[in-house]
């Protein structure tokens, strides 16, 4: 973990927006349990969510908002994809977020190959998703792009070579990433374990350990410093 997480920081990369991610103020956007904000609101209702943060971005003068890598959301039990009653819900997000407008440009982050894309449609999934597979420095790894508009989708094609910075597609709809207000969720994975077009962005909190390790901190790449 700890040379996979060192040769991460040392790569040369790209935003993920159309712009450079320390040029403009971001929130750093807390969701977790420990909010009690989140409890003025029912975060189901797409309109109060987004309202939710829109008016914490204004109320900051931030661009955008950011955070969520290794939090705890509870918030997550609203979903069957996350929880069910005979086992414990997935609450630990494994990625970063960036919440601003539907149609957003989203970009790589490193130069890679489009390994995979898929529409996951169930309610609260990624909806829209991109994988690209690197290979950087010794390492074989992937990052996923969850979120997207559909039109992203028509963007690349399986096995085409994309460059630091090439556009991938754009931020999705609430009604296109099935229920969430508008946000890129970026992760950074070590290995897909055979999956395709899809990979847990969330884990449950008693194995924390074993998916964190495979998927480190994407602020190991985005490196917005309002989240260091």
């Amino acid at each position: 973990m700890a040379i996979f997480a060192s040769k991460l920081a040392a790569l040369s990369v790209s935003s993920p927006l159309p712009f450079d991610l320390n040029s403009e103020a971001a929130l750093r956007l807390d969701l977790s349990e420990h909010n009690p904000a989140l409890g003025h609101f029912d975060p189901g209702d797409t309109a109060a969510f987004s309202a939710f943060i829109s008016n914490e971005m204004q109320r900051t003068g931030a661009r955008y908002a950011a955070g969520g890598y290794g939090e705890n959301r509870t918030l997550y039990q609203m979903s069957p994809v996350f929880a069910s009653a005979d086992a414990e819900p997935r609450t630990l997000h494994l990625g970063i977020d960036l919440w601003l407008a539907a149609g957003t440009a989203v970009h790589a982050v490193l130069p890679g190959i489009v390994h995979s894309t898929q529409d996951n449609t169930a309610f609260d999934d990624y909806g829209p998703t991109l994988i690209l597979e690197h290979h950087c420095d010794g390492l074989r790894f992937f990052t996923l792009y969850g979120h997207l508009a559909k039109t992203s989708l028509q963007q690349t094609q399986v096995g085409q070579r994309i460059e630091a910075g090439a556009l991938l597609g754009w931020l999705g709809e609430p009604q296109e990433n099935v229920g969430w207000p508008p946000h890129l969720h970026f992760q950074v994975i070590g290995d897909l374990g055979g999956r395709s077009g899809d990979y847990p962005g969330v884990c449950r909190p008693s194995e924390a350990a074993a998916w964190l390790s495979n998927c480190p901190d994407p602020n190991l790449l985005l490196r917005i410093r309002a989240l260091a």
